[in-house]
């Protein structure tokens, strides 16, 4: 019994960390009403752990009790399975979840070869529990059983804010569609992202005429219903189509799995590929869109240290800026067909349903909130409303051409970003991760963490631009206004 509990100590280590990891920091799926039926069976699954942590640790269960604890066993099997199915169907695993997800299979399988016949041995006995005492382990066993318990809650809980599973989400949260004499046709990639999502809402509230170019219908009938036309293949659009204009913000996500040779090959192919397939129907279109706005990161800059950088600063030999400027290259090829290019350079986006936000904010509702190296690092940011705005004004201004950094007027330090976070949560910041160690577990992509650029928008002030929330505390008054409330009403 003993190996028995060992094995499950380590599935709760995995376990924890594919919670916390996977499914709150990197997909944020709380926040996702994509995620409802997966987070359904989480929470189905966590409470299932919780009791089997606590009878296994403190006890031996027998005759009826021995059958009824194989039955959760069993039908933990199930939920996972149908777990994995829906993973597949509604999101694209990371390399890493799928191998943790493999190893926590494999563990679990061995739980079961050694428990099963323990339970069935019980199960022959007079229905009876005895007590039990395995010393750390059940105490460990306890603490597993709480916290996964209360995890489950959470989950549960997600499900019933994210609302019925019947219920798409345009449907959820209606979508305004305004009304236009003469609206504009829009080619958005990358749609179903986070930016992407908010970019096509508000064009839709301006009464302009949305495609959305996605492999997956589903995900965006979701998301959309009918107010946009889909197509999974830019061949799909014809040569005589209007498209006016078009805004390329697909990619796939750069915090994963470290770089190694295949990730920097799908993380550069995900945006200079598409952005080619764009450039390709230009070309074959009779009418040409009036502009083309192409995502770009900050990433481009490399580590600026404490330089003050602005459009005209120059890249660095990494892998960061290498792939911004291959991907920014293409996309200027657009200007040979007569469409302007604007290429936007985007900091660290700030919105409560996605990026890098959620991501930032769990770790220090739950009191583990961290500083990364010595907390120096530039963090270049802007709030999702002046991405918008920013988006808006250039395909609006016919002089609005070249690259154009997406950043907030004031960077900010990383210690203070984090530090401003934590005290609008009514938190503190207690921990700190060595440089050394994230370089020795992430490789290259510590850069991300570790690293930063000191930005001015020059270009979007020259032109005129006046962002919304040029001050971080004001951004994040905006985004965090329960919080707001909450202090108001202590003080008062």
């Amino acid at each position: 019994m003993l190996l028995v509990l060992s094995l499950l100590v380590a599935q709760g280590v995995m376990g924890a960390f594919d919670n916390f990891w996977h499914h709150e920091i990197t997909e944020a799926l709380p926040s996702k009403p994509s995620a409802r039926k997966e987070l359904m069976l989480h929470s189905a699954r966590e409470f299932i752990y919780a009791v089997l942590f606590i009878m296994l640790g403190w006890a031996t269960w027998h005759g009826l009790f021995g059958i009824f604890t194989m039955i959760l066993l069993v039908v933990e099997v199930g939920i996972t399975l149908w777990d994995f199915i829906e993973e597949d169907m509604t999101r694209k695993l990371p390399p890493l979840e799928r191998v943790l997800h493999t190893v926590l299979a494999m563990n679990y399988g061995a739980v079961l070869i050694l428990l099963l016949p323990i339970l069935w041995g019980w199960s022959l006995d007079a229905s009876v529990i005895k007590p039990a005492d395995y010393g750390v382990l059940s105490w460990v066993m306890t603490l597993y059983g709480v916290g996964v318990f209360f995890w489950g809650v959470r989950d549960l809980y997600a499900v019933i804010k994210l609302g019925p599973l019947q219920t798409s989400e345009y449907v959820r949260d209606p979508i305004f569609v305004g009304e236009k004499e003469t609206p504009k046709t829009v080619l958005i990639t990358g749609a179903t992202g986070f930016i992407g999502k908010a970019l096509t809402r508000d064009l839709l509230s301006r009464g302009e005429s949305v495609i959305v170019l996605s492999r997956d219908k589903t995900k965006v009938e979701d998301a959309f219903g009918y107010h946009v036309k889909v197509v999974e293949k830019l061949d799909e659009i014809s040569n005589d189509c209007k498209i006016n204009r078009i805004v390329n913000l697909a990619g796939e996500a750069v915090i994963g799995l470290p770089w190694n040779k295949a990730r920097r090959e799908r993380i550069c192919g995900s945006r200079v590929g598409t952005t080619r397939s764009i450039i390709t129907l230009i070309a074959r279109l009779e009418e040409k869109p009036e502009v083309l706005i192409s995502a770009s990161a900050v990433g481009y800059y490399g580590d600026g240290g404490e330089k003050l950088l602005n459009e005209n600063s120059e890249g660095q030999p990494v892998f960061m800026s290498e792939f911004c400027q291959q991907w920014e290259s293409e996309a200027q090829k657009a200007a040979q067909h007569g469409v302007r290019v604007s290429i936007i350079r985007m900091g660290i986006v700030l919105g409560r349903d996605g990026g890098a936000l959620p991501g930032l904010v769990a770790p220090i509702r739950f009191g583990v909130g961290t500083i990364m190296g010595n907390g120096k690092q530039w963090m270049p940011w802007i709030h999702l409303k002046d991405v918008l705005g920013l988006i808006d004004f250039i395909l609006k201004n016919s002089e609005a051409g070249g690259v154009i950094n997406a950043t907030a007027p004031t960077a900010v330090r990383h210690e203070n970003f984090m530090g401003d976070l934590a005290k609008v949560l009514h938190r503190s910041i207690l921990l700190s991760v060595p440089a050394f160690i994230l370089k020795k577990i992430l490789g290259d992509m510590s850069g991300i963490f570790l690293e930063g650029q000191k930005i001015s928008p020059s270009r979007a002030i020259e032109l005129g631009y006046r962002f919304h929330y040029p001050t971080l505390n004001g951004a994040l008054e905006n985004l965090f206004p329960d919080q707001q409330k909450r202090t108001v009403a202590v003080v008062t």
